[in-house]
């Protein structure tokens, strides 16, 4: 485990975060009140390699750790948590095919994946089966060289928007065991997207259901074999996990920064804001608990890249812990900020809406307290 990083490190963590300054945070705001996706820096940041991460580079790829990754969704979440939290999607799908795809699925699709050319969704949730993962519905039923599929897939990060679709489907029995993954085109016929969800925050990407109706898919476009959908379904989120925990501390830190700026201007009962020591213990609260987050994300991530049997139990952990800490973090900086806090112009409000759907998704912090509560007890008997 490292407990300080390399200069590679430094330099891909600095570029990131000169990249949020530059590119994302001046707009934030107005991505947010305008639901605007912004495609077009995205495909900027696939530029500098953050399209294809942690995805092999003979296809484009930058061949980097999940440490680096996190390093990397950290500093673009300083610009903007839901940007960077989209585009952590678009690598956990990406993944997905660069692991579990064959040779010719990933020369096909990962290329244009990595420039961003293509951009890709995630479709596991349902509207019957979010933590209940395994009991999802939406069937695909074998007919000659195609499956035909029909069902519904539920809070879909960038659907109606994105190109590519990894779909977790039924083709078999009920349970994890009957699930299969395909790469869909999102143009292909029976393939139709709801309305834009009304959302508390992350409105700088598009959520819609995606409804499949007799929508025929080749069974070329299957990811690995039949029945091992829910593996690659899990696997992903071991990484993804760690990459919504990483936006987390990225948003969080932004909110902090900016108040030790407003603390150091702002005035009350004749002292500036940062000469009272109950506000000075609460801000350095507030940066201990963010570091010691810091800190379990790096070593869930290391974890992750060793492939070490306790990664997903860590993952898990990590992701509860950064969540939460980043919501509540962000939620103090609100508070210090009082009125102005409330205000949309100074950016905090934006924060705590924005972070506040980092501890339901990639799996609801309840069902990592489960993941974790039943390693321990397997590991006990």
């Amino acid at each position: 485990m490292q407990f300080a990083l390399d200069e590679d490190q430094i330099a891909v963590r600095d570029m990131a975060r000169a990249f949020a300054a530059e590119k994302i945070a001046p707009h934030a705001l107005r991505w947010d009140e305008q639901k605007h996706f912004p495609v077009d820096v995205m495909r900027e940041a696939a530029s500098l390699g953050m399209g294809g991460i942690y995805i092999r580079d003979d296809v484009g790829g930058s061949g980097l750790s999940r440490l680096d990754a996190a390093l990397i969704f950290e500093a673009l979440a300083t610009g903007c948590p839901t940007v960077s939290a989209f585009i952590s999607i678009h690598n956990m799908a990406s993944w997905m095919i660069d692991t579990f795809g064959t040779e010719a699925q990933r020369q096909a699709y990962l290329p244009k994946l990595c420039a961003m050319d293509l951009i890709a969704s995630y479709c596991l949730t349902e509207p019957g089966a979010g933590s209940d993962a395994a009991a999802l519905r939406t069937r695909a039923a074998r007919e000659g060289d195609d499956y035909v599929l029909n069902g519904q897939k539920q809070f879909i990060s960038g659907a109606g928007a994105t190109d590519i679709l990894v779909v977790m489907v039924r083709t078999g029995a009920d349970g994890p065991g009957g699930i299969s993954t395909l790469v869909i085109d999102a143009n292909t016929p029976g393939v139709s997207f709801g309305a834009n969800e009304r959302k508390m925050g992350w409105n700088a990407q598009p959520t819609r259901a995606v409804i499949f109706e007799n929508a025929r898919v080749p069974v070329a476009n299957r990811l690995g074999e039949e029945g091992i959908g829910f593996k690659i379904a899990m696997a992903g989120l071991d990484g993804g996990r760690l990459n919504i925990a990483a936006c987390s501390l990225g948003g969080a830190q932004a909110a902090l920064d900016k108040t030790l700026a407003y603390t150091k201007e702002r005035k009350a009962f004749g002292k500036r804001l940062d000469e009272f020591q109950a506000l000075q213990f609460r801000i350095a609260d507030m940066a201990i608990e963010l570091e010691a987050a810091r800190t379990f994300v790096w070593r869930a991530a290391a974890a992750l890249d060793r492939k070490d049997a306790d990664a997903t139990m860590l993952c898990a952990m990590a992701k509860r812990f950064g969540t939460d800490v980043g919501f509540e973090v962000a939620n103090q900086a609100l508070q210090l900020h009082g009125g102005y806090g409330y205000l949309s112009e100074y950016g905090i409000e934006k924060i705590v809406r924005d972070l506040r759907v980092h501890q339901i998704l990639e799996g609801t912090n309840e069902i990592m307290r489960l993941i974790v509560s039943r390693k321990l007890i397997e590991a006990a008997r």
